[in-house]
């Protein structure tokens, strides 16, 4: 037995050293770095100021001078913008992609190809399917108002990645059509594995689909599915590429790491940007936590 101990740990330390110099070193350095006042311009005149940057006169969580309330601060609404964002495209992708799931489960013929195709959205790189919608969605230019315009749908162009009441639901939108097939593909694995003489029992019985469907697909899909949601959940939270290209800088759909982003390379306040980064850790965390804790309340209560 300690031999077999010994082997694992001989295997598994050059993977730890790599993890912590490639994950656990830059991580500690940002904490470090969010205890300071430190500028990306004068890195040598670094000095230590505690909780300043989370609490103090401009902190994050506790500014005096925001009269307006937290929620009304830069990160106050970076913060709303991603939780949105976050859950509204997780419950969609969720839902659509269960329902193409399904579909794809079937037999019919041609399903290799149809398979095939529906991962295209999901295979193209998120900048590049970011910069097509946003050529289609321009305002002057796009093809979707020309589209609206004709079929008599507005009565004239939107700006839909520039107007706040528009822009962030666009996102969701642009990030729904690209990241269902990645929930579908997931759900779709966890549907292969399920017994068929379940299902050929229920149609002998002549059981209803929708019965069977909440019945036994559903409560046995229900691991993989919330498996599917986390891995999810976690992707949204950290969104930054699709925000950035479609709507810049924009407070109504700036997301926690475009703060970040922002803070640290535009302004160049690598304290206050850490601090930010650490408390994005932090809240994705928490997110996460609660997420599984959820999923495992569900599944102890089937």
């Amino acid at each position: 037995m300690q031999n077999r101990v010994r082997t694992a740990w001989i295997f598994l330390t050059p993977m730890l050293v790599v993890l912590a110099l490639v994950a656990l070193w830059p991580l500690g350095r940002t904490i470090w770095f969010s205890f300071t006042d430190a500028n990306i311009n004068d890195l040598g005149a670094t000095k230590f100021i505690g909780f300043e940057n989370y609490v103090g006169e401009y902190g994050l969580f506790a500014n005096p001078n925001n009269t307006d309330g937290f929620w009304a601060s830069d990160w106050g609404l970076s913060i709303l913008n991603t939780l949105k964002f976050a859950l509204v495209s997780v419950s969609l992708e969720t839902a659509l992609g269960l329902g193409v799931a399904l579909l794809l489960n079937q037999e019919f013929k041609g399903r290799n190809w149809v398979r095939a195709a529906v991962l295209v959205p999901w295979a193209i790189p998120t900048i590049v399917s970011a910069k097509m919608w946003g050529w289609m969605l321009h305002d002057q230019f796009g093809i979707l108002n020309q589209y609206m315009l004709d079929w008599g749908l507005i009565a004239e162009k939107i700006a839909w990645t520039a107007q706040p009441e528009y822009a962030l639901w666009t996102v969701v939108a642009v990030d729904v059509w690209k990241t269902t097939p990645f929930m579908a593909l997931l759900i779709l694995a966890a549907l292969q594995t399920l017994p068929k003489d379940c299902y050929e029992a229920a149609k002998v019985d002549g059981v209803h689909p929708l019965r069977v469907f909440w019945k036994v697909t559903l409560p046995l899909i229900r691991p993989a599915l919330m498996v599917a949601v986390i891995f999810r959940l976690l992707d949204a939270l950290r969104v930054f590429d699709l925000i950035y290209v479609l709507t810049s800088n924009n407070n109504s759909t700036i997301s926690m790491s475009g703060f970040v982003r922002r803070e640290m390379v535009d302004n160049g306040y690598m304290g206050y940007g850490s601090a930010a980064s650490t408390a994005l850790f932090l809240i994705i965390g928490l997110c996460t936590v609660a997420a599984i804790k959820l999923g495992r309340m569900k599944l102890a209560e089937d």
